[in-house]
């Protein structure tokens, strides 16, 4: 293990693009980032030359089932925990885990003992508590001592709302919810949101816009994701992104997304060209979880699995259809979310930050990804993996 590491003349996007510099790297942060830094002497450094490459902030997913999720079409249709290389593969060095549907037989105490599994092994993780059900499943019992007391638990989600699966929550229920995630968001120095489910149903934010006009809880502890699920949500979508981050569903490569759903790259003009900042816009993978297909009726007819390493995907493809470009594309997955969240050593490339970064090349292909300064993957191989993988 190399006690420093030096990346030299490489392209940084810290995401805004600081020209051709140097990187200096020690004890898993960003010690340095400078024109020239010459190679410390008398010290173990390992010295990668990056010219022609891209440094850019590892990616930051907001929404990963990292201990599985599914069931929705019974039990053969549970899906499996990440893999560490699945996220690797996408250039994913920081997850955010959630359980999803299943908040019966899947447990915030798997969810985070998988988060945990994660950080020992190198990559960064943290979870929601929660599930779609209100109350809320917990680990101590509730929602404030979780959001408190364990340190992997930063938010509570992801509660559904308008979709056939949720719990239907009522407007005091939400903001019973609400309060209590902002209360232990105060007492643990946690940014305390909810990451709310947006199903199919009509007027899918009406509760959110109830439960900040008719109490006093503040609509920016509502994080809601899927939002581009249908072309009319992501239309209803603009006006609340003016007001709130909102999260894009990012979670199969480019074209392979149902029909009924806005490709990324769409939503994300949708969102600018009506007046949302980009600020406020971030996207996940929904890796691991299943995208169920309902009919009218709502019977199931199909099911697929989300894809870690569709996200990296999807934010090449905007590139290269011109929809943004990479300094503004990297937002979405790197500096937005780690300050939705409140990552503040996540998402960016400045001293001090962690040392998680991504090598590009001229194509934006991924080939080198470090975690905490410690190589993942290597001129386009993954030479490091999770236990038992």
């Amino acid at each position: 293990m190399s006690v420093m590491l030096l990346i030299r003349g490489a392209d940084v996007y810290a995401p805004d693009f600081l020209g051709s510099k140097d990187v200096l790297v020690a004890g898993g942060k960003i010690i340095a980032i400078e024109g020239k830094i010459n190679a410390p002497e008398d010290l173990d450094c390992r010295v990668i030359d990056a010219n022609g490459l891209k440094l850019t902030p590892g990616l930051v997913d907001v929404h990963v089932h990292i201990a599985g999720g599914g069931g929705d079409g019974g039990p053969a249709t549970r899906t499996p925990e990440v893999q560490l290389q699945q996220l690797v593969a996408g250039g994913t060095t920081t997850a955010v885990g959630c359980i999803g549907t299943d908040g019966h037989t899947r447990t915030t105490a798997s969810l985070v003992m998988k988060a945990k599994a994660i950080r020992e092994q190198g990559l960064s993780a943290w979870v929601y508590t929660g599930s779609y059900q209100v109350p809320a499943p917990t680990l101590t019992g509730e929602v404030a001592q979780d959001l408190a007391l364990i340190d992997e638990i930063i938010g509570v989600g992801e509660t559904a709302i308008a979709d056939i699966r949720s719990s239907s929550p009522t407007l005091t229920e939400l903001v019973k919810l609400g309060k209590a995630t902002l209360v232990g968001g105060l007492l643990g120095s946690k940014a305390g949101v909810i990451h709310l489910h947006m199903g199919n149903a009509d007027n899918p934010f009406e509760l959110i816009y109830r439960a900040a006009e008719e109490s006093d809880l503040p609509i920016s502890k509502f994080y809601p994701t899927h939002v581009n699920r249908n072309p009319r949500i992501i239309k209803e979508a603009v006006a609340l992104a003016k007001q709130i981050p909102v999260d894009i569903t990012a979670a199969t490569m480019p074209g392979e997304l149902e029909t009924t759903h806005v490709a990324p790259g769409e939503a994300v003009r949708t969102l600018l060209e009506g007046g949302a900042p980009i600020e406020h816009i971030t996207m996940s993978s929904d890796g691991c979880g299943s995208l169920p297909d309902y009919d009218g009726d709502g019977n199931l007819i199909g099911i697929k699995m989300g894809l870690p390493a569709a996200l990296f995907a999807n934010i090449r493809q905007m590139v290269r259809e011109d929809v943004l470009p990479l300094d503004q594309a990297l937002k979405l997955v790197t500096s937005n979310p780690a300050r939705v969240l409140k990552l503040d050593g996540k998402g960016g490339i400045a001293v001090g930050k962690d040392a998680d970064f991504l090598l590009l090349d001229a194509d934006l292909n991924l080939q080198w990804v470090f975690a905490a300064g410690e190589s993942w993957m290597e001129d386009g191989a993954i030479v490091r993996k999770g236990n038992f993988e």
